[in-house]
């Protein structure tokens, strides 16, 4: 998941009235549903003069409830902030959604140019010494206090988030961070915009019908559009995201193609043109470096993992190296097998990266029986997306309508009504964008564009979700693969978390829980894909509408585990680089050396090369949110691992209404009302192990 977050609570108004007519960005959201986005009405020049008029609006409110003359009381402080800069709040929202989904190059000038005047604004706010003597007056009242557990918590994360800011900081060093944090706004914009820039610049171009060996037709299509898109001479073009380049890597006969999808791939943001972040990421390590020695930490890493579950790094790379070692040498053994295919076939060569996902899955067809070519005319877009709406109504009691009288702002949006079964009551909005285009990150992501609340009315949450397939030709049916199908169950539940949130204050609601509890939900809504019910009933045949035959079900879960040593592998190398990277003091490395030695060193297998390299590392370069906290994925399948056995220990399984009823209201609708450890204690009885994530990807339990 890559949510948009801001770092200021903004959800009230307060508006200049004469520019409210005449920018449509400034008008609050209004009409049906509690107010939805006009994107109908939106144009990018209206961006920098509505930021402008709303930030002004944000300080003025900001400095209101700071002088307030009253000693400072939860009401007229900590709810008077829950309430405080809804129009903000808003164009945020739209001004993140134009970054992620149509960031041309008319927006990305103005991204470049407003972006950091939100970090000032978040300086402005968290170095105000007046709101902090306010917040720190009612959090040193709490012990005494008749707030309620929501209210004391909703308290407590102030306090910590203005701590953390450097609130306790001196005037110079206050002076320092505000600088830092306004340079990183614009570092951040940049790596997004240079990866952005050569997934968009690099493709590889199929001239021939021998290009296309080995593809299957509705990808082989899906390139032929592609290519129309582009306005190219070629027959058909593999886009530079991962939704092209990995099923290609899996079909493609051609070895050679192969090796050069995966090098222009594997080389986003590191290619000697204009769009090199190197020198960028470098800068970006030594600021945060420096703001960390300024709030009195020793590295970043021990500064972002402050506020999470798994408190310092040392904690984090226990669990990663424990899982590691067996990982490697799932891969180890899984190479032999695939290197015998390539002697058995007369191939006189080593596996390469580019190679793997190819070989992996004849080792997969040889021992399982299980071809992909197979699975994937059943895994229609459509149909799984109504498999999940299946799943959330089974599960968590929630229904969908598609809905056609709201504003998008493309037309590949769609927009689903979403309600409580049992009550009726509508409980969000679900905006679906499937498809890749130009101007759009690569990846699947899920947006909260408003949150979940009752502070100041009943306020529904709007969330979406944002994938990448390829649309294929007209009125066919977009096939995926098994894997895109677990990313699309994995980011809905993201969504699912929202939509289910039962909170009153905004900045505890859905998914603003620590980083690395924040994938639980989604890791945990992956497991409901290979169930038989879902399968049964949603896995069609695209041609024949007959459902996924039983033995290829069976077949399917037989090899559920299969290449976890390679998914593991792929995902903790970068988790353990990021995890290093911010733990460095010394910071005079070339990124590229200092990849190829780290990894050198942790005995990473030349067959596989991180998920993300440095150089396009958009998680941990684009901002913060997972910036020594990529360990978050593994840490929360900990959990969801563990929270899955709760399940499948009954005789009902992933659909025991109890279980799934404890789920809801332990998990996906408290936020962050409740500290992680303890909310997940009253919905499992105990603390998760990792032996149940040991078990779930076969890998050997150490005594």
């Amino acid at each position: 998941m890559k949510k948009l977050i801001f770092a200021l609570i903004m959800t009230s108004s307060g508006l200049i009235a004469d520019a409210q007519n005449t920018n449509p960005l400034l008008n609050l959201w209004n009409g049906q549903y509690g107010g939805i986005p006009a994107f109908d009405k939106y144009k990018i020049q209206d961006f920098k003069p509505a930021i402008e008029v709303a930030i002004k609006n944000k300080l003025s409110e900001i400095d209101k409830i700071a002088n307030n003359p009253k000693p400072a009381t939860f009401q007229n402080t900590i709810v008077a902030l829950e309430k405080a800069g809804k129009n903000l709040s808003q164009i945020y929202a739209v001004f993140g959604i134009y970054g992620s989904n149509l960031n041309d190059d008319e927006f990305a000038k103005v991204e470049e140019e407003m972006t950091p005047k939100f970090s000032e604004l978040n300086n402005k706010f968290y170095q105000n010494t007046k709101i902090f003597q306010r917040i720190n007056s009612i959090y040193k009242s709490l012990p005494k206090s008749s707030l309620n557990s929501e209210q004391k918590r909703l308290v407590e994360v102030y306090y910590k988030n203005f701590v953390r800011e450097g609130a306790k900081a001196d005037a110079k060093s206050k002076t320092r961070i505000a600088e830092i944090n306004k340079e990183l706004a614009v570092l951040f914009t940049k790596f997004s915009q240079n990866q952005l820039a050569d997934e968009s610049n690099y493709f590889v171009e199929l001239k021939s019908e021998a290009d296309f060996d080995g593809l299957p037709a509705e990808f082989k299509n899906a390139a032929i559009e592609e290519a129309k898109e582009r306005k190219s001479n070629a027959l058909g073009i593999i886009a530079n995201t991962r939704s092209s380049i990995e099923p290609f890597l899996t079909f493609s006969n051609r070895r050679d193609l192969r090796q050069k999808a995966f090098e222009i791939f594997t080389s986003r943001g590191d290619n000697d043109n204009a769009n090199n972040n190197n020198a960028i990421l470098i800068q970006i390590l030594k600021l945060r470096l420096e703001k960390t020695k300024l709030l009195g930490f020793k590295t970043f890493a021990d500064w972002s993992l402050s506020n999470t579950m798994a408190k310092t790094p040392e904690n984090t790379m226990n669990l990663m190296m424990s899982v590691w070692k067996p990982a490697v040498e799932k891969v180890h053994q899984d190479v032999e097998q695939m290197q015998k295919i390539v002697d058995k076939e007369g191939g006189n060569f080593k596996i390469e990266p580019w190679d793997y996902r190819y070989y992996a899955e004849k080792v997969r067809k040889e021992k399982y029986d299980v071809d992909a070519n197979l699975i994937k005319p059943y895994l229609q877009l459509e149909k799984l997306r109504e498999g999940m709406f299946w799943v959330a109504g089974e599960v968590f009691r929630l229904s969908f309508k598609q809905i056609y009288n709201v504003p998008v702002f493309h037309p590949d949006v769609r927009v689903f009504e979403v309600s409580n079964k049992d009550t009726g009551n509508v409980v969000g909005l679900w905006y679906f964008d499937p498809y890749a285009r130009k101007g759009k990150r690569s990846g699947a992501w899920m947006n909260a564009y408003r949150e979940q609340s009752r502070v100041d009315g009943n306020v529904i949450t709007i969330v979406s979700n944002n994938c990448n397939f390829i649309k294929g030709k007209e009125n066919e049916p977009v096939l995926i693969s098994w894997d895109d199908a677990s990313t699309l169950f994995h980011e809905f539940g993201h969504a699912l978390h929202g939509l289910c949130s039962s909170v009153t204050y905004p900045t505890l609601s859905g998914t603003n829980v620590p980083r690395d509890y924040v994938e639980f939900p989604s890791q945990i809504l992956e497991r409901w894909l290979a169930t038989p019910q879902v399968l049964n009933q949603f896995a069609l045949h695209y041609q024949t509408n007959q459902p996924m035959p039983m033995s290829l079900v069976e077949r399917i879960q037989n090899a559920s585990t299969f290449n976890e040593g390679f998914s593991t592998v792929e995902t903790i190398s970068s988790a353990l680089v990021d995890m290093k990277l911010h733990q460095l003091e010394d910071l005079n490395i070339n990124p590229k050396e200092y990849e190829a030695k780290t990894l050198k060193e942790l005995n990473m297998p030349s067959e596989i090369v991180m998920r993300h390299r440095i150089p396009q590392f958009g998680h941990i370069f684009s901002n913060d949110d997972y910036a020594a906290g990529y360990y978050g994925y593994l840490w929360a399948d900990v959990i969801s691992a563990d929270a899955t056995e709760a399940f499948t220990e009954t005789k009902e399984g992933l659909y025991n209404p109890v279980v799934s009823k404890k789920l809801l209201d332990h998990v996906f609708s408290v936020g962050n009302t409740v500290d992680p450890e303890t909310s997940y204690k009253e919905f499992r009885g105990k603390a998760p192990s990792t032996d149940a994530l040991m078990r779930s990807r076969n890998f050997p339990i150490s005594k």
